[in-house]
């Protein structure tokens, strides 16, 4: 399981030595083709990391011959020297390869400001490129991590074509992807125009409704590549559905490593007049810190979710709002409904229920408790 279950796809995964532990810090992912084909989706902050703009100049034309990756540094508001790094780091592993530095996306992820020591971030391309294999995906997936406790692979096999892929992630997770980096490979022949089609349906349900702790990062990517190595056409839909499976695994990975977490939380909106109303709910609802705190305390504390409803445009009428609880519905028409003792919180995954009545639309969203470990690793995170 992982980018090189795909025919087609090497990848590798190394320690450069740029993190100073020695664990492994660089990974490449290599389409050896017939065709490569790509399409991309990155994050929506204003602040982008030089690796984010790179890729997105690259990607214009639909074509990616190999990616590079590193952990350990995230070359986010590094100037001008951070945006000549970014463009070596594709011009060396083109070189290693033998392809076009246009042709090489490059993704980094680590603490923000801070330059990349470019002298073994080069030397560990050239190692990388030496170590290539058809079963390096996995060690390319640990080479990405940063606080992530383990790697995230994922794939789904149809008809003959296989959808693989990576990430990492494990906090600033919120819409506009995460802080994660994603590379997803394909051996089915789709061309660059179904790659977007499907990469950006499946984002939108998957990735853009992570929500642990409602920040966004600078150097969310996520990639997905063709190497029609299958020789088999997909159709759309087939294919469309096959690359939502696999980001919906890896989504769902990355809001059970989230920094921190002793709970996960699936929070669906019900009977909502429009999609963009039960996710504007849903999105609400995660990102209060006094319900992820109740929660976290076992707390079924169904109040909270009303006070968040509240704060939202979206059409209801408070005196129909109804709320459960892994299946008790502890709030009937804006009021107190079964007693909420009946609520059992202690196990580790939790659904959050909200019936908004006013409409056939609905929205799933992710997130996680609020603890007081999530305070401590980000209160040293650059110490």
């Amino acid at each position: 399981m992982s980018v090189t279950a795909a025919r087609g796809f090497l990848a590798s995964g190394i320690s450069a030595g740029i993190k100073d532990s020695g664990a492994p810090d660089l990974a490449l992912v290599v389409n050896r083709g017939p065709s490569c084909a790509a399409a991309g989706v990155f994050t929506a902050n204003r602040v982008q990391a030089a690796p984010v703009r790179w890729s997105r100049r690259v990607l214009a034309g639909g074509q990616l011959a190999a990616v590079v990756l590193n952990s350990g540094g995230a070359n986010a508001c590094t100037g001008p020297a951070g945006e000549r790094d970014a463009q070596a780091m594709a011009a060396r592993t083109a070189r290693a390869l033998g392809v076009r530095a246009e042709e090489v996306a490059v993704c980094s992820t680590g603490l923000i400001g801070v330059p990349l020591p470019m002298d073994r971030v080069t030397a560990g391309i050239d190692t990388a490129a030496g170590a290539l294999s058809a079963e390096g995906g996995e060690a390319a997936a640990r080479a990405v991590k940063t606080t992530d406790s383990v790697h995230k692979t994922a794939q789904v096999t149809e008809q003959g074509w296989t959808v693989g892929g990576m990430a990492k992630g494990a906090g600033m997770l919120a819409p506009g992807l995460a802080t994660m980096l994603v590379v997803l490979t394909t051996d089915a022949a789709a061309d660059a125009a179904l790659l977007d089609t499907a990469l950006r349906a499946a984002v939108r349900t998957t990735f853009d409704r992570v929500d642990s702790d409602g920040c966004m990062s600078t150097n969310d990517t996520v990639l997905l590549l063709s190497s029609a190595a299958s020789g088999l056409v997909p159709e759309a839909a087939a294919f469309t559905e096959a690359v939502h499976t696999v980001c919906l695994d890896l989504a769902r990975q990355l809001v059970a490593d989230a920094e921190g977490a002793s709970k996960e939380i699936e929070i669906r909106v019900l009977g909502a007049a429009g999609e963009a109303d039960a996710e504007e709910v849903g999105r609400a609802i995660s990102r209060n810190n006094l319900l992820k705190c109740a929660l976290h305390g076992e707390d079924p504390n169904w109040g909270r979710v009303l006070s968040a409803i509240g704060t939202t445009s979206a059409r209801f009428d408070p005196d129909r709002l109804d709320v459960a609880i892994n299946g008790v519905w502890v709030c009937r028409d804006g009021m107190a409904g079964e007693p909420r003792e009946k609520a059992d919180l202690t196990p580790r995954h939790l659904t959050l229920t909200v019936d908004l009545r006013t409409g056939e639309d609905s929205a799933v969203l992710w997130t996680n408790d609020l603890t007081a470990d999530y305070v401590h690793e980000n209160s040293a995170y650059s110490s």
